[in-house]
């Protein structure tokens, strides 16, 4: 039994449901509605989550009051996505009813978690039901029931997860989307994730580190965040070597423990997975050659990889130095988000005074935001998101800084290109906001990807690795040709009084695929002209405005 809470366990609490959905992030991006390639509910939560965890770890307290204000300053600062805002402004709530108090008791845990969903509630302008709104707020009103019944803190945050899990089975049937599809919603996964670890922490257990164990595939495949925390030559061991080994009889018998031994001396970060037929191994080394080599000895090599991680840290430290914010000081700041250098430039050209790198899958965050408007010294500042899910990071960005800082609300590259075309910088904050806005009921945005998975959503059968053609947020072609996807695509966007097509071609755009495409349109909209950009951002091969 607990029936205490302080400062230390709650700060346990928050490693562990930190803990929890780092483990399950990537099951929590896979619960994205759409199958495209940047579902990131997963990864903007556990990188807010993240945030707020490492706060606490800098600042550790046994006044859980005192606690709960560096978590949700943390949570605050780190907010990434539209999930992250919310689960920000969750335990924002959570820990403003923590403020006054040393220690708290399974009442008081209760009333915390109920101060939690209304302030959620009262941040969101539209809340959506079936969300991860409807699960904290049956979250809350469980704690409520339960506090009457109960002084122990264990006894009353069971009865708390098992209600947040049957409200996140109940979601599909509040959100027909969801039913569609064939998911529970990712936010409300994640917030589960996180009160399952709080629970973990109460009973005293631990959650160990699982990342070997997410996704479909249980090598991870990493993204090295190196971001100039170390330099190049610190990195000891340079080659991060993955290999695939399927065993033969014939050949050395594999004993797992033997095996993990061995290769924890070829260096770091060793991740080994197997089973009767195969094992998987991820290791940072000096001597990749020598890691295969070794594998030989149980069977036949059927996949290789290898990363020369020093390199790309020379990368990274290039690119940040390229795109590091200007530290010059402007009366007024366009801040826009872009994926891509060829968009930064364009953006760039076109009036932005501070372009931050983002966009799908890289979300930045609240304090990203803040950062670069405080650097300007700025007495007025813009912000052009360029993507819905950055939309509340921003908007809670201009509530933080001292500068009058207004959003427009932005929810692609497309629009945020058509906003600064009506960017005036003689004009007042709240005239160039108002025709900015107006703007962007003159475009129509589109985007060619490919789909990650079979599904049926908006009454489109989608095939998994077809690309699928979406219109602002739906998806209303799909084809195996990339080509006929596009003209697709376009043939639903393009109406009578279209006048111009703006292709912005991605990193993954081809020279014939593009030239098919602009051949096409000359064909059939003789009268429309076309403007093409190189716009070099991943993940959409192509991004199209339609004015």
């Amino acid at each position: 039994m607990v029936r205490i809470i302080d400062g230390k366990l709650f700060a346990d609490m928050i490693f562990q449901g930190a803990q929890n959905l780092s483990n399950n992030a990537e099951l929590v991006d896979s619960l994205n509605v759409y199958p495209v390639p940047d579902g990131d509910t997963g990864t903007n939560m556990n990188l807010t989550m993240t945030s707020g965890k490492e706060a606490i770890e800098q600042n550790l307290s046994t006044h859980i009051g005192e606690q709960g204000k560096t978590f949700a300053k943390g949570l605050l600062m780190g907010a990434r996505g539209n999930s992250g805002v919310i689960l920000s402004q969750i335990f924002r709530g959570f820990c403003q009813n923590l403020e006054q108090f040393e220690t708290i008791d399974a009442k008081q845990f209760a009333e915390s978690i109920q101060s939690g969903v209304k302030t959620a509630y009262n941040a969101i302008m539209k809340p959506v039901e079936g969300t991860i709104l409807t699960v904290a707020k049956d979250a809350g009103a469980a704690a409520l029931e339960k506090m009457e019944h109960t002084e122990d803190c264990i006894e009353l945050l069971t009865y708390v997860v098992e209600a947040a899990n049957k409200s996140l089975e109940n979601t599909p049937n509040l959100l027909p989307v969801l039913k569609e599809v064939g998911v529970v919603d990712s936010g409300g996964k994640g917030l589960v994730l996180i009160y399952e670890g709080f629970l973990s922490a109460l009973k005293g257990e631990t959650i160990a580190s699982n990342k070997a164990k997410v996704g479909t595939d249980p090598i991870v495949h990493e993204a090295h965040d190196f971001h100039g925390v170390i330099s190049t030559d610190d990195i000891k061991y340079g080659y991060c070597t993955e290999m695939m080994v399927r065993f033969d009889s014939q050949l050395k018998e594999f004993d797992e423990n033997e095996f993990r031994e061995d290769m924890s001396k070829f260096g770091d970060s060793l991740l080994v997975i197997n089973d009767d037929e195969i094992v998987k191994v991820h290791v940072h080394t000096e001597k990749p050659g020598e890691v295969f080599n070794y594998g030989q000895q149980y069977g036949e090599l059927i996949k290789l990889k290898v990363e020369n991680m020093r390199e790309q840290h020379r990368e990274v430290l290039r690119k940040e130095q390229h795109n590091q914010p200007k530290s010059e000081t402007v009366d007024t700041a366009i801040i826009t988000i872009s994926m891509g250098e060829g968009i930064s430039e364009l953006f760039k050209s076109m009036g932005a005074t501070n372009v931050i790198s983002g966009g799908q899958t890289m979300n930045p965050s609240t304090q990203d935001i803040v950062k670069v408007i405080e650097q300007t010294q700025c007495k007025r500042a813009i912000i052009l998101p360029n993507n819905k899910n950055i939309l509340m990071a921003s908007e809670q960005a201009a509530d933080l800084v001292d500068a009058e800082a207004v959003v427009i609300p932005t929810k692609s590259i497309p629009q945020g290109i058509a906003a600064l075309f009506n960017l005036d910088s003689n004009d007042s904050l709240e005239d160039n906001k108002e025709r900015m806005i107006q703007s962007l009921e003159t475009v129509k945005s589109g985007a060619i990807t490919y789909a990650v998975r079979d599904t049926k959503i908006d009454g489109v059968d989608v095939k998994e690795n077809d690309f699928i053609g979406l219109q602002e947020d739906k998806i209303v072609a799909t084809h195996a040709n990339q080509v006929e996807a596009i003209k697709a695509l376009l043939a639903n966007m393009i109406e009578e009084d279209s006048e111009i097509i703006t292709i912005i071609a991605g990193a993954e755009a081809t020279s014939d695929n593009t030239e098919q495409t602009i051949d096409w349109l000359e064909a059939k909209y003789p009268e429309i002209e076309i403007d093409q950009h190189d716009g070099q951002q991943p993940v959409y091969p192509y991004l199209f405005a339609v004015e």
